[in-house]
């Protein structure tokens, strides 16, 4: 079965930094293509970033763009996301997400559509 599972969430003050990993097992980690999405109170789901199968492109949502950076190690079966100067308008779930590299949600980076999603690790910024 496949299991993702994150971890690194916390408090953290504006400003500050976290780094979030997640756990990969279960499938062939490298033949997919994989991302992280976030979900605050009372707002739909955000893609904030993703990952090519091979870790050489990445898409960041705008809001994220100088402050967050995916990575990925393919030796590990783990995905990881950098956080720095933190916002209080960062504060969400985040949730590490999965998709087969052949698919076109994979191509289109289209994250909150990914197939597989772990359960979450709580950021809070304050």
């Amino acid at each position: 079965d496949v299991q993702l599972v994150e971890s690194g969430g916390g408090l953290v003050q504006p400003g500050g930094s976290l780094r979030l990993s997640c756990a990969a097992s279960g499938y062939t980690f490298s033949s997919y293509c994989m991302g992280w999405f976030r979900q605050a109170p009372g707002k739909e789901r955000e893609g904030v970033a993703g990952i090519n199968s091979a870790g050489d492109s990445t898409y960041k949502v705008d809001s994220v763009k100088g402050r967050f950076t995916i990575s990925r190690d393919n030796a590990k079966n783990t995905l990881y996301l950098q956080m720095n100067t933190l916002k209080p308008e960062d504060t969400a779930m985040y949730y590490c997400a999965a998709e087969w590299a052949g698919s076109s949600s994979c191509r289109q980076a289209n994250i909150v559509k990914y197939h597989y999603r772990g359960q979450g690790t709580q950021v809070t910024v304050s």
